[in-house]
């Protein structure tokens, strides 16, 4: 019987993310207002934290051999997108200017799309990275057994040779 995907699965992963996602665009912005010379850094700290985020996310999913990962993810981006552009704008409207129903229209298409591949992509680098994370006490099933649990075979008994052998003793 195959394992189905919850929707729980890609909507806390696609909640989470929205909100971070979020987040950190009105924190982004604010920052912007209040340190105008020093936002270049901040934005590339910023985009490091939510790469890290997803990517680590996706290794430990990975790791824990979430059934249709992939889908999983590519669901969970969707929403991180549509989620985190509404809720930004919010975010800024309420604390940092203006913002309003105008830059929604902005945001919910190219807004979102970034945000879904800056959850997508870094979340399947991070099943690939998942791949060499070790989790105690769960058997991979790519691993040999030890070999305290390898079957005792003999080896085969050599076949005799037809005619005489000018090498071996003469039977």
């Amino acid at each position: 019987m195959a394992v189905r995907t919850t929707p729980r699965t890609w909507l806390l992963r696609g909640a989470v993310l929205a909100v971070v996602h979020a987040a950190a665009e009105t924190v982004r912005a604010d920052f912007g207002v209040h340190h105008p010379t020093a936002r270049t850094t901040f934005e590339a700290i910023m985009l490091g934290v939510l790469v890290g985020v997803a990517a680590v996310w996706g290794a430990i999913d990975t790791a824990r051999d979430v059934p249709e990962r992939g889908k999983v993810w590519l669901i969970a981006a969707l929403v991180a997108g549509w989620g985190a552009a509404i809720l930004g704008i919010v975010g800024k409207s309420i604390f940092v200017d203006q913002t309003g129903v105008a830059d929604l229209g902005g945001a919910l298409t190219g807004g979102a799309a970034f945000t879904a591949l800056l959850v997508l992509v870094p979340a399947c680098l991070g099943f690939l990275a998942g791949r060499w994370i070790r989790v105690p006490g769960r058997a991979r099933a790519d691993a040999e057994p030890p070999d305290s649990e390898a079957p005792d075979v003999e080896p085969p008994a050599p076949k005799p040779q037809r005619g005489g052998s000018r090498s071996g003793p003469v039977s």
